[in-house]
């Protein structure tokens, strides 16, 4: 039978349609949590090394435990968030000059998605990254939604997506060619089990100190009530159970005779220097491992020591934008092309002259007016809201009036004055 284009055309959108399918159905998987420890890690690392059937499950399991950690959360997100507030801009090759109505373009919700999920990768190893629809907005083509592809179903040793989890890498399909590549983008190193494996163990160790304090403020946090009586009917031993089972703030009790209450205070003061001291250091571990620092995310001794963290964590800052920067350009930007952008000849950069503080952009304004160079007034007129007519011309200093002489007496004003 011989195909028309028309019914090639129909038969690759039904191809496609099937594969966006699979990959729905495979985010639909409710996942189990379950109590993770020291032991689950390293076996779960054992298993992701594994050379024929590396499989990360286990590991991305432990990662999810990691994950909820309120301080490793605020450590990436303050490291995620400096790249994300980065101005960019889309330059041509050739020209240099910045293309504003292509600029816009990426100001999608898609494109932060995208950004947002890569840098995820750092942490995770390697996200795989879906790309929706291409839809019209504006007279603009926009893609619909990036989302991302289940971590437990992508095996990157090999590129391959595999339907059930555990399945072999030969059952799995190929996402580097064929269908597949025509709607996903992968973002870090295959290899890479990310960041969260050096992270995890101090992550799970903090986790259980928390959990190790909460057991010994329930035993030694209250005093115990203690009661003795001499009765030996089972009903009054029962009421005395249940008066000191139910004393609260306001306690009291109606005791049988004989029966003694005593408060027995906990003596037991080390719980600080025990569990917070190793919290404490658990955070500062995990602040070196996210932002290569701790002053930045904590208090700091000294101002100057403050300013050589935050330069250190202005590297890896820097380092992250370099990733991203690549990867649109290497990927992203091509693979836009391929779907009818008009991107074609031009290159993503950061924007660094739009990130200056306040006090920075005029020192450097200043610097350049007082070296003698003109500046365009429309830059003015449009960064500050100020209507800049043209120059003031500056004004004539008034020439100083003289002095009026004094006045020389004649003959006859010095006669009336002796007169």
């Amino acid at each position: 039978m011989n195909y028309t284009p028309e019914m090639l055309l129909a038969m690759d959108n039904v191809k496609q349609e099937r594969v966006k399918s699979m990959i729905i159905e495979l985010a639909n998987r409710t996942q189990y949590l379950t109590k993770k420890d020291i032991g689950d890690w390293r076996a779960a690392w054992q298993q992701a090394i594994h050379v024929e059937h590396p499989w990360r499950a286990r590991l991305y399991d432990v990662y999810t435990d990691v994950e909820i950690d309120l301080h490793l959360t605020g450590a990436i997100s303050q490291r995620k968030k400096f790249v994300q507030r980065k101005s960019f801009k889309l330059v041509d090759k050739k020209s240099k000059k910045e293309l504003e109505d292509i600029t816009e373009l990426f100001e999608a919700e898609w494109f932060k998605n995208f950004i947002s999920l890569a840098l995820d990768s750092t942490y995770w190893g390697h996200s795989l990254i879906q790309f929706g629809d291409i839809v019209t907005i504006d007279d603009k083509l926009q893609f619909q939604n990036t989302t991302l592809v289940p971590r437990k179903h992508v095996t990157p040793e090999y590129g391959v997506i595999v339907k059930e989890i555990g399945d072999l890498p030969s059952m799995g399909i190929d996402y580097r060619s064929g269908d597949l590549a025509k709607w996903c983008i992968e973002a870090g190193d295959p290899q890479s089990l990310g960041l969260f494996l050096k992270l995890a163990p101090q992550a799970i160790s903090k986790k259980n100190m928390l959990a190790f304090w909460d057991a010994f403020g329930e035993l030694f946090g209250m005093p115990i009530r203690i009661g003795k009586t001499t009765s030996r009917d089972a009903k009054e031993i029962t009421k005395v159970e249940k008066m000191l089972s139910d004393m609260g703030a306001a306690a009291w009790g109606l005791f049988p005779e004989g029966t003694e209450i005593e408060i027995k205070e906990t003596t037991r003061g080390d719980a600080f220097n025990v569990y917070d001291k190793r919290i404490e250091r658990a955070n500062s571990e995990m602040s070196k491992g996210v932002l290569n620092s701790t002053m930045t995310l904590d208090n700091g001794s000294s101002r100057s020591q403050s300013e050589v963290h935050l330069e250190i964590l202005q590297n890896v800052i820097e380092t992250d934008a370099d990733f991203i920067r690549d990867l649109v350009n290497n990927k992203l930007i091509p693979f836009m092309i391929m779907h009818g952008f008009p991107v074609k000849g031009l290159r993503f950069d950061w924007d660094s002259s739009i990130d200056y503080t306040p006090s920075e952009q005029i020192a450097y304004e200043k610097m350049l007016l007082d070296a003698g160079y003109e500046i365009d007034k429309e830059y003015f007129n449009e960064k500050y809201n100020v209507k800049i007519t043209g120059k003031k011309e500056p004004t004539k200093p008034t020439p100083p009036v003289p002095p009026i002489p004094p006045v020389q007496p004649t003959d006859k004003t010095k006669l009336n004055f002796f007169q």
